[in-house]
């Protein structure tokens, strides 16, 4: 049953690409401090085992994690390319002078409908999170036109829906062995094989001290 509700998850997301209901919106704010051992700007990889078909193989990176629980967006299930200017005219947004495909990922089960871009860290906005100073990421449709008229940041990755975690629920989940963690690298969230993402992630995690 959870492969199925996967695979249904997907096909909504794709009908979601095809309509007029997508939105980039601010995501939940909160203003909980960080703790001693926050994993904000590190990757997330699932456990072989871990159980659950949204995740499975999946890297996260992470963009928040506080008191109030943890935010992250998957980076290696990309569901297909997509023309930029119809992402924009989904949301009704100016298309002039937006031009190309961008590869849409799969962020996580959470607002499927929303939009989310993570980016190298020299693009800034008003609505740029910053992430560790390397990997950052804004949630408004003027990032996908200023990457359709090449002006965007050298780096992107274009994600809908995220994955999210309620207070203390990403700690029960590390302690049953379901996460391991890495540093965050930019090579494994926009430049390697997304086939090899998950397999590049635990060979690091696997190295010796």
């Amino acid at each position: 049953m959870g492969l199925i509700l996967l695979r249904r998850a997907l096909l909504s997301l794709g009908a979601l690409l095809c309509s007029a209901s997508l939105l980039f919106a601010e995501l939940p704010k909160s203003d909980a401090p960080a703790p001693s051992g926050s994993l904000a700007g590190q990757l997330l990889i699932a456990a072989p085992d871990i159980g659950d078909p949204y995740f499975d193989h999946a890297v996260v990176l992470m963009v928040r994690h506080n008191r109030q629980g943890a935010l992250g967006i998957i980076v290696n299930k990309p569901i297909g390319e997509t023309p930029l200017a119809q992402i924009l005219a989904a949301m009704g947004q100016d298309t002039t002078g937006v031009s190309g495909k961008v590869r849409i990922f799969f962020g996580g089960p959470v607002d499927p409908g929303i939009g989310l871009v993570l980016h190298s860290a020299e693009y800034h906005r008003e609505r740029t999170v910053a992430i560790d100073g390397k990997v950052a990421m804004t949630s408004s449709p003027e990032i996908l036109r200023d990457i359709g008229r090449n002006h965007g940041p050298a780096k992107s990755l274009v994600a809908f829906g995220y994955a999210g975690w309620g207070p203390g629920q990403l700690e029960a989940e590390m302690a049953r062995g379901s996460w391991y963690t890495i540093p965050e690298d930019p090579k494994l969230v926009f430049d390697d094989d997304r086939a090899k993402v998950w397999k590049d992630a635990m060979a690091r995690w696997s190295l010796p001290l």
